[in-house]
């Protein structure tokens, strides 16, 4: 994805505002608060979603579903069976992030578990069985504070101040 600046404005701030508080709420409630025609809103809201600047998503809370425990597990993957590694990773459920590292065999994981046991057997058994994997180091992650659902950029990053 190559790096690009979106032209945003106060509006576009006012809208991602409303909808990352609360992203059920309706185009008339938006134009209320911002002063603004509802369709204005329904236009900017598919130009964003156009342009990719958002996303309009469910998010998921792991722990309604009983995944208590979260770990963010540093792994070295052989270059010459990633893809392979990839297509493995990519179709496990525990995984909720997937990234290349700095280095050029670095990869990071985050994944959820009901148990710690659970969190065991995975990297003892599920990812060394991967051939050409290579779990480096782990931490359990006792509480996450901020997730990318509730991240928001500075307002100058909109082009307002």
């Amino acid at each position: 994805m190559a790096n690009r600046r979106a032209q945003l404005d106060q509006l576009d701030y006012d809208i991602i505002q409303a909808l990352h508080t609360d992203a059920r709420i309706a185009a008339s409630e938006i134009a209320r608060q911002t002063g603004t025609n509802e369709r204005t809103v329904r236009k900017r809201v598919d130009r964003l979603v156009a342009e990719g600047v958002i996303r309009l998503t469910a998010v998921l809370n792991p722990q309604a579903f009983g995944y208590v425990t979260a770990a963010d597990i540093l792994l070295d993957a052989d270059p010459e069976q990633e893809d392979d590694i990839l297509k493995k990773l990519m179709s496990m459920p525990e995984i909720t992030y997937l990234a290349f590292g700095q280095g050029s065999t670095e990869m990071s994981i985050e994944a959820r578990f009901k148990d710690n046991d659970a969190l065991r057997e995975f990297i003892r058994r599920v990812l060394p069985a991967i051939p050409g994997l290579t779990v480096t180091r782990y931490a359990l992650v006792p509480r996450i504070l901020r997730n990318i659902d509730e991240w928001m950029p500075p307002r100058e990053d909109f082009g307002i101040d």
